[in-house]
């Protein structure tokens, strides 16, 4: 139990819709599942927590399904983070090495790192992730690492993920009140990507999309490193309340019929195709045709794939994701919606799901459970860079990038 307990490795997903936790055992060989719990979310809207103990007693029932399944407690854990509450940015710093060419070092790396740190950000906001994505030693660029490279002047250019401090502590709050500590707190989509994303795509340009339900994360790779992030204030609630308008039926019964019938394109469902509606109070369910539905799905997403569309080509990354889009969330099991995506991005666009960890039930492996799984990843690396930090600068570098503790 002790050693169990050692090599555990947790993440907790406190989303709009569902609350998830994951523990895997970290081995030599790897991470293998231990358990897994789910339950329905209370408190938290739009991945913001609105009312503490409801969140709270969510994180404990799900704790509480997983440490069953395990068979030990999970007292630590990373946490993911996203909606309205995360900007991404791009920066720059540099210092000067000497007045002639010398070995760069590390600490003539830390020094660029800081300088490329030192942002004005709002009052509340605060960074989460610094994430390389070239050093420049005397105007020669693409470097990954410089460190014994000769040089007079070193500049690294950063990708930073900055959060509102507020939101943020109020979910480590929850996990604290909930009697687990919080080993982490990370990006969503850049802990999904570890588990989804292919080498080949991070390299030639990729934008994956997660589409919860409050809110769309977005994350772009390009030549292997993080180029943007960003969040769009659409997801998958948006598309139900729609439903539920239109349909003048119960939310949870919109839920229901977006999952089951809900189609993003009306042309791919056939004209005499009907569903059965439930009304509103004790009036008596009604048969409409399906196409009806995806008449009010498609606008949605539509308008969705526009606001990706447009936040991307404003931040100038949209041609650089050659190999298109990937959606994960529970939204993208959407029929046809990576249609809508690829007409509107003018790229590729497919569904992700996850890598398996090994022993894990098959009803994971959906794009749902993609940044509780890909946390579990994250995790695994970060702990391996940390122990191993003595063996190289790489590794270091690789964890205090990452966000992981350096101290």
């Amino acid at each position: 139990m002790k050693s169990k307990q050692q090599n555990l490795v947790a993440a907790i997903d406190v989303g709009s819709a569902k609350t998830c936790v994951l523990m895997a055992e970290a081995g030599e060989s790897g991470i293998q599942y231990l358990g897994h719990g789910i339950s329905e979310s209370r408190g938290s809207r739009k991945g913001a927590i609105v009312d503490l103990e409801k969140a709270v007693a969510s994180v404990q029932r799900a704790a509480e399904k997983a440490e069953a399944v395990a068979g030990v407690a999970v007292e630590s854990a990373l946490v993911g983070i996203g909606g309205a509450s995360v900007r991404g940015l791009n920066s720059r710093g540099g210092v000067s090495v000497a007045p002639r060419p010398r070995e760069i070092t590390r600490d003539d790396i830390r020094q660029a790192v800081e300088k490329a740190r030192a942002i004005s950000l709002p009052p509340d906001w605060q960074v989460m992730h610094l994430l390389p994505q070239q050093f420049i030693v005397d105007e020669q660029n693409s470097i990954r690492d410089p460190a014994g490279m000769l040089g007079a002047r070193l500049e690294v250019q950063v990708h930073v993920v900055t959060a509102v401090s507020s939101a943020t502590q109020n979910v480590v709050t929850v996990l604290n009140r909930a009697g687990i500590q919080v080993d982490d707190t990370v990006f969503e989509p850049l802990a999904a990507a570890e588990c989804v994303l292919k080498a080949d795509e991070r390299e030639l340009g990729v934008c994956l999309l997660d589409i919860g339900a409050g809110s769309t994360e977005l994350i772009v790779y390009q030549e292997g490193v993080v180029a943007h992030t960003a969040v769009i204030p659409i997801g998958g609630d948006h598309f139900t309340n729609d439903v539920a308008v239109g349909l003048r039926t119960p939310l949870a019964e919109a839920e229901k019929i977006k999952r089951s019938f809900g189609c993003a394109v009306v042309i791919r469902v056939a004209e005499g195709n009907e569903i059965e509606v439930p009304a509103v109070g004790d009036r008596p369910s009604r048969l409409m045709p399906q196409r009806f539905l995806c008449e009010i799905l498609e606008p949605r997403a539509t308008e969705l794939f526009e606001h990706v569309r447009e936040n991307l080509r404003q931040a100038g990354v949209l041609e650089l994701c050659a190999t298109g889009s990937v959606l994960i969330g529970g939204s993208a099991r959407l029929t046809s919606l990576t249609e809508i995506a690829e007409n509107i991005l003018r790229k590729p666009a497919r569904v992700g799901r996850p890598v398996a960890i090994p022993k894990m039930p098959r009803e994971l492996a959906e794009p749902e459970f993609a940044a509780v799984i890909g946390l579990i990843f994250y995790g695994n690396r970060s702990r391996h860079a940390r122990r191993n930090h003595d063996q190289g600068l790489t590794a270091r570098l690789k964890a205090f990038f990452a966000g992981a503790p350096t101290t």
